[in-house]
């Protein structure tokens, strides 16, 4: 039953994800990374101090290198859910299954061991594949940009997926982890603003406004039931639990904003979530109790 908290954690995230959609259409992506980030670190804090968790670390560098790849893939997502249908760039950031199993392979392959990796190998591709049928009948030529940013967000995913993996093998809190990110989050999107200029509120819609806070306490909120999921529930289960977030996406993305996605673009991201659950299956042999993505 404690898997089923990594159900909730992807609820969480995708319901996030209609925050960003909405706000976006008055914010910009710096405003959008910026908010989330100091909505994040003030819930954190509060978090960390009723735990009596101390905010000093002894290993500032790894969460500086967490921090840069962790950004680089939340503003390239923000950015895909902005420009695409929710369900499309939902799935394109849960490619980071793939991703890492891709990581997985080129580094068999580079000592010499890649004979060992066919049946990895063969979900990559497959999950590949899944992306060319899923874009291609879903995109405009207008949202290719988009969709590859989306891509590169899953990557990005990936290596910040093994980062905290890392952080969490020398004893970070994971209480820890998440408020670094989140005030490193906030540091990058105010600077971003202030060369850019805040959005007018004259300017913004209600509904953009109101999302504000929700989008920082949805994505702590997810975090945490990410965390607990792992810390309590069966590794592998709760690893492919986490492809509930395309399913509450896909639902989102037609209910609420009437996107039209075509049967081949539903099939691409069926073989995404097939080969994400093989991937995670087969890579437990060579990466044993990772924890999940953080968004």
């Amino acid at each position: 039953m404690q898997a089923l908290w990594m159900v909730l954690a992807s609820f969480f995230f995708a319901t996030m994800a209609v925050g960003i959609k909405v706000a976006s259409s008055s914010f910009s992506l710096p405003e959008l990374v910026f908010y989330r980030g100091l909505v994040s670190v003030i819930f954190m804090v509060l978090v960390l101090r009723a735990r009596g968790t101390p905010l000093a670390t002894p290993v500032p560098m790894m969460h500086a290198w967490r921090a840069v790849i962790g950004i680089f893939s939340l503003a390239a997502w923000f950015y895909a859910i902005a420009h695409l249908p929710l369900a499309t760039a939902m799935t394109l950031n849960y490619m980071s299954g793939v991703w890492v199993a891709a990581f997985v392979v080129g580094g068999a392959l580079m000592y010499g061991k890649g004979s060992r990796q066919g049946a990895l190998m063969a979900t990559v591709l497959a999950g590949f594949a899944g992306v060319v049928m899923m874009l291609r009948p879903t995109l405009d030529q207008n949202q290719l940009f988009a969709g590859l940013v989306g891509l590169l967000s899953g990557m990005g995913a990936a290596m910040a997926y093994m980062q905290v993996t890392a952080l969490g093998k020398v004893g970070e809190p994971e209480g820890r982890t998440v408020f670094y990110f989140a005030f490193s989050t906030a540091l990058v999107g105010l600077v971003g603003v202030l060369w850019d200029g805040f959005t007018p509120w004259t300017s913004v819609s209600w509904q953009a406004a109101a999302w504000l806070i929700p989008i920082g306490v949805l994505a702590s909120l997810g975090q945490w039931a990410m965390t607990r999921a792992f810390s309590r529930g069966a590794t592998l289960l709760v690893a492919n639990l986490q492809y509930a977030g395309i399913v509450f996406a896909a639902f989102y993305s037609l209910f609420l904003f009437g996107d039209q996605i075509a049967p081949m673009g539903w099939a691409g991201m069926a073989l995404i979530v097939a080969s994400g659950v093989a991937g995670t299956v087969l890579r437990t042999r060579a990466l044993p109790d990772t924890p999940a993505e953080e968004h």
